[in-house]
């Protein structure tokens, strides 16, 4: 596919009421002529990743881990489990995105975390988005998502409740000024 989002931030625009994904933003892990798959990026749920580690029985001393919350990713197989993170390792179900971004979806990773030896940086999220083949071509040319080139530093440095904003900053607008009517000229 020539124009593939993947590693792309997709920003729901002001006007996208979808109780799934209004003021979101996904980080686009695979987009092709089949769909595509992503991660909302900037929706924390109420389970920190303590709460989890001790769901799958992996038990763990950190302190950091008690205040990581998990991210609702998507309303896809709400209980799948996903690692985006910043460095290579050698766990199983591992997938390279771009230069420094790396999905997981294996527990080993999790083991790892347990005992602070997993990447330095990471998000955690339960369920993902899809869309089917042509659907989030047709989404776009309705005016409901803006898209940028993605970056680590709003991955991984930035908090989850400026993420919407910071994303679309990354193509010089302030998306709070945005208007919620949509039209064609």
């Amino acid at each position: 596919m020539a124009n593939s989002l993947k590693n792309h931030f997709l920003i729901a625009m002001p006007s996208l009421n979808d109780s799934f994904f209004y003021h979101s933003v996904v980080y686009l892990c695979d987009h092709d002529d089949e769909g595509a798959v992503g991660l909302i990026i900037n929706r924390p749920t109420q389970i920190m990743l303590n709460e989890l580690l001790e769901h799958i029985n992996i038990d763990s001393d950190s302190e950091q881990i008690k205040t990581t919350p998990i991210l609702f990713g998507g309303p896809v197989q709400k209980s799948q489990g996903m690692v985006l993170h910043d460095s290579i390792g050698k766990w199983d179900n591992s997938t390279q995105l771009a230069d420094n971004i790396f999905l997981t979806t294996s527990t080993d990773i999790l083991k790892d975390i347990s005992i602070d030896n997993g990447p330095k940086h990471m998000l955690i999220a339960l369920g993902y988005a899809g869309w089917t083949a042509g659907q989030l071509e047709q989404e776009i040319a309705d005016n409901s998502w803006l898209t940028v080139a993605a970056s680590g530093d709003v991955l991984f440095n930035t908090p989850s409740k400026q993420r919407w904003q910071a994303a679309a900053s990354l193509l010089g607008i302030d998306i709070n000024l945005l208007s919620d009517t949509v039209g064609h000229a």
